[in-house]
């Protein structure tokens, strides 16, 4: 039934479910993780998962499923998955398999790398300590992010995760002096067209790379294609030696398809009912992103939550990896708060006096203490009126009303909606701005002019006006 033609391993597909195949061999068997491809058209290939016997091996069908049937003649190469990497890679979209899905000619003079590959050794790692700026006022004041590091932007559906991913990819790529890696991991394919028209008018797909594995493909594919990213993503920075600031859209997604996997190969469902190795994937993935004295790569993730809870295991477990969590609410976002930013539920290990400056540090903890007294007094507000509270609370409250306002922002990638052009501001404004708010230095002003404006210099310069 099956057997070895010229020195090829030829093995047959005696079972399919789903997107799972068992193939026999006669002989021995393919190690997991190895590449398996039909040897008829339309060639399929399929990812050794697992070895239920001695002479079978169970297998992820990573392409579509047409021409799959039983007794299909499959060929192991000895090799894994494996993807171009280099320059060549630069400006492209590719899928899992490194194949261009841009429409312009095939990559076919680059290097070659396995997708699964050992983390760094913790010798080797190195520590940046330094902040990696965005423009976008809420993150950069309350929840910097880490040269280096890895964040996360969690959320349910609808609040704006792959908007605020999105403006980061304008604000960032334009002013960094990298390399960027965009991984889609089952998102829309309307999605990647958009990147991929916004990163051609902004002038920066030449330094981009885009790899998908988009929301109707297979299970396995988008089980593996952050894998395929990340090996391009590691390439940059140990031969190259270049800065890379890693993209991923969604980390939700990556631990679904890994929750579809593990039920077609038969495991029982753990906690939730996701996988039981979910810890264990999500760790694989997620320390394959560090800096060593070659370069950094430095990543930001996006994060479904389901259901808005954030005890949801998917969500704990990407917690523990990151250096910053971005928190994004529903309450603000039926506010019209935009970013819908979460001040107080947002963390970084970043904003701290040794790390950030101590102006910073100090200007942030102001503004949190100021929110948080805000949002303990919201209950009499609502039970017994402004009127009721002391005019210091009073005074209290209507500061964190300006600066709820003021940490809301108008987007580039927004503008054709909003018809407000965007605004990408320093730290050092955000700064210098909430300073003069907390100093009630626009005190007779409305709250409503501290809504989607940059620094308060806008202000500033209006009242002059007013006065000419």
């Amino acid at each position: 039934m099956s057997g070895e033609t010229d020195n090829q391993v030829i093995g047959h597909v005696v079972s399919i479910e789903g997107s799972i195949a068992d193939i026999a061999f006669s002989g021995r068997a393919p190690h997991a993780g190895t590449r398996l491809i039909s040897t008829s058209e339309p060639q399929i290939v399929i990812e050794v998962a697992s070895q239920p016997s001695a002479d079978t091996v169970r297998g992820l069908v990573l392409n579509p499923l047409e021409g799959l049937h039983l007794g299909m003649a499959v060929r192991d190469t000895g090799a894994p998955l494996d993807v171009p990497v280099g320059e060549p890679v630069l400006g492209r979209m590719l899928n899992l398999f490194g194949q261009t899905i841009d429409g312009e000619k095939p990559i076919t003079d680059a290097t070659r790398r396995p997708i699964r590959s050992a983390p760094v050794p913790l010798a080797q790692r190195r520590v940046e300590g330094e902040i990696f700026e965005t423009g976008i006022k809420a993150i950069d004041l309350l929840s910097p992010l880490e040269r280096g590091g890895k964040a996360g932007l969690f959320g349910g559906a609808g609040v704006g995760k792959t908007v605020l991913i999105t403006e980061m990819i304008h604000n960032m790529v334009a002013e960094y002096d990298g390399l960027s890696l965009f991984c889609g991991i089952g998102e829309r394919c309307r999605e990647a067209e958009e990147l991929y028209r916004e990163m051609g008018e902004a002038g920066v797909r030449d330094k981009t790379v885009m790899v998908f594995g988009q929301m109707n493909e297979s299970p396995g594919v988008r089980f593996r294609v952050g894998h395929a990213a990340l090996t391009m993503a590691e390439y940059f920075r140990d031969e190259m030696q270049r800065d890379v600031l890693v993209l991923i859209d969604n980390i939700f997604r990556f631990v679904q398809a890994g929750s579809e996997v593990s039920g077609l190969l038969g495991r029982i469902p753990s906690r939730v009912g996701y996988q039981p190795s979910l810890g264990t994937e999500l760790a694989e993935l997620e320390e394959r992103i560090c800096s060593t004295d070659q370069g950094t790569l430095t990543s930001i993730q996006a994060v479904y939550v389901p259901a808005d809870d954030f005890t949801d295991p998917a969500a704990t477990h990407t917690f523990s990896h990151l250096s910053a969590s971005i928190m994004l609410s529903r309450k603000k976002a039926a506010e019209g708060l935009y970013p819908a930013i979460d001040p107080l539920g947002s963390y970084s290990k970043m904003l701290t006096p040794a790390t950030v400056s101590e102006r910073h540090y100090r200007v942030a903890r102001a503004v949190r203490s100021t929110l948080a007294e805000y949002e303990d007094l919201k209950d009499i507000i609502a039970m017994l009126g402004l009127e009721e509270l002391s005019e210091g609370d009073r005074a209290t409250v209507q500061r964190a009303r300006r600066l709820e306002r003021f940490l809301t922002q108008p987007f580039f990638t927004t503008e054709q909606f909003t018809g407000k052009p965007g605004k990408l501001v320093p730290l050092e404004d955000t700064l210098d701005s909430c300073e003069r708010i907390m100093g009630d230095e626009f005190g007779d002003r409305p709250e409503g002019d501290f809504y989607m404006i940059g620094a308060v210099d806008e202000l500033a310069d209006e009242a002059s006006d007013d006065a000419a």
